[in-house]
């Protein structure tokens, strides 16, 4: 089966994807790693990403390979490991000007639906999370839902994010990662609200444990192993 998974930044869709994912023996796939890969790819190589037109032939060469291993996801250009560097800030800070160009979200989409294919052929599933899985890459996964949170929740998630990987930054800076990419991205993709057979659920006062109970709750009619867990009134 597919799980999509969407929302904007801070509202744990990645780390609540990829536990899902491990406790259901699925794939894991973070379709906003491939944007930034694509990113640095074409910062490393000197293209403007403004040049929209440059930055998509990039990406239509780009060597790109998603290891879908929830426990180790792993993201790779050729044979450079870039798990860690897409990380960066100043990829944080550049990936929307590539995640907004059209070209390039067309690119990636047949990308994601070619790994989602082989996932599903080869296994029991995966679980897909970015900004439009559930309306446009997946719209016809088994489960489809979009996480949100308040936006002090989002800024206060991503500062812990930051000081865990020792990243030090100011307070704007991390602001206009969170708050500027969602207002950018929300250009292209709808991630706000949850499209008609999508369930949303609000993170903002749920802690990690009781998020990832709440969408295992969700995909129970499809997994048909998961004991029940209590919902917030966000997913109802």
């Amino acid at each position: 089966m597919t799980i999509a998974i969407d929302g904007p930044s801070g509202s744990g869709k990645s780390s609540v994807s990829r536990e899902v994912a491990t406790r259901l023996g699925l794939r894991y796939l973070d379709t906003g790693a491939m944007y930034r890969a694509l990113t640095w790819a074409a910062l490393q190589d000197g293209i403007d990403l403004a040049d929209r037109a440059a930055v998509a032939e990039h990406g239509a060469g780009l060597d790109l390979h998603m290891v879908t291993d929830p426990v180790t996801p792993t993201v790779r250009v050729g044979s450079t490991d870039l798990s860690r560097a897409i990380r960066e800030p100043r990829i944080s800070a550049a990936v929307s000007a590539v995640a907004t160009n059209l070209e390039v979200r067309a690119d990636m989409r047949h990308r994601q639906r070619s790994l989602i294919a082989a996932a599903r052929q080869e296994g029991a599933g995966i679980v897909v999370e970015g900004r439009d899985i559930t309306t446009v890459v997946a719209p016809d996964a088994e489960q489809r839902i979009l996480l949100s949170a308040s936006e002090q929740t989002r800024l206060a998630r991503r500062a812990q994010e930051l000081a865990q990987d020792s990243v030090h930054q100011s307070e704007d800076a991390t602001r206009d990662q969170v708050l500027r990419r969602d207002r950018d991205d929300a250009t292209v993709s709808a991630f706000y609200q949850p499209a008609d057979g999508v369930v949303g659920i609000d993170t903002s006062h749920l802690t990690f444990d009781q998020v990832v109970d709440a969408v295992l709750q969700v995909a129970h009619p499809a997994t048909h192993d998961i004991p029940d867990a209590p919902l917030n009134e966000g997913a109802r």
